[in-house]
């Protein structure tokens, strides 16, 4: 059995669909972004989808190959909620379960936004906190599912910045652990998993969204417009840009080169 973390939001349910009709071979286990980092660091779990900053804290770590969460523009679901407009923003508090959405801010801030703001970590609730802050970054399905017009705020979408910045796809998160711990067959599986999630993107929603038809109709959209789950040769080319410009601000330290579990193409 080969004990995986995943990550609770929306998006990442396309990942494991059908997957939990496999216990005998697969247990999950369902944590926000930075949780699952950290089973994976402790040895509690063998494979974990796993935000993309985290993968050189533990360089012996392998990803699973051609499978990824992305976007390439609006991802709709990272974002900075802001009170006035971002070049006049000195303050942000951010969510602090995704360290990837943390370190992709403080890039666009220092390449793209020409700011300096400071970072305050407070619980993810929007009101709250603009009331200690200029903005707010908020991840997952409470930034998905925010009315900003309600609000009367401006909705800053980092998947969208970061393309307009790079013409390059952002890679949020894959599959990753030690080596050795999955065959071929389960990358297969893996694979075989994502492709048919893709496909029930408003089974997907509607599980998942329950009885609120508005938000069922937004997170189908959402899956099919939003979110790309193959890591191809343009996303490889993001995950590289974005990991040296972690390195440059000195949020990451050590080798920024990834390596890939052997599948049976090679």
């Amino acid at each position: 059995m080969i004990r995986v973390g995943t990550v609770a939001y929306l998006n990442a349910r396309p990942l494991v669909w059908g997957l939990d009709n496999q216990p005998e071979r697969f247990q999950l286990r369902f944590e926000v972004p930075s949780k699952c980092a950290s089973l994976l660091h402790e040895s509690a779990v063998d494979l974990s989808l796993i935000p993309s900053i985290e993968y050189v804290h533990r360089p012996a770590y392998q990803i699973v190959p051609d499978i990824a969460i992305t976007s390439l523009g609006p991802v709709a679901s990272v974002a900075v909620f802001a009170s006035r407009p971002i070049a006049a923003v000195r303050t942000i508090a951010v969510d602090a379960s995704s360290r990837t959405s943390v370190a992709l801010l403080r890039v666009l801030c220092a390449q793209w936004f020409d700011i300096e703001p400071k970072f305050i970590r407070l619980p993810p609730d929007i009101p709250a906190m603009l009331k200690r802050c200029d903005a707010a970054l908020v991840i997952g399905d409470p930034a998905l599912f925010a009315d900003h017009d309600a609000l009367g705020l401006e909705k800053i979408d980092l998947g969208e910045e970061w393309t307009a910045m790079t013409n390059l796809p952002f890679v949020w998160a894959f599959w990753a652990g030690r080596p050795g711990v999955v065959t071929s067959d389960d990358i297969l599986a893996f694979q075989a998993a994502r492709n048919a999630g893709v496909k029930e993107s408003d089974a997907i929603a509607r599980e998942f969204c329950d009885t609120d038809e508005d938000q069922v109709e937004l997170g189908a959209r959402y899956l099919r417009e939003n979110i790309g789950y193959v890591l191809d040769d343009a996303g490889r080319a993001g995950l590289k840009k974005f990991l040296k410009a972690t390195k440059e601000l000195g949020v990451i330290q050590g080798d920024t080169t990834v390596t890939f579990y052997p599948s049976q193409d090679g």
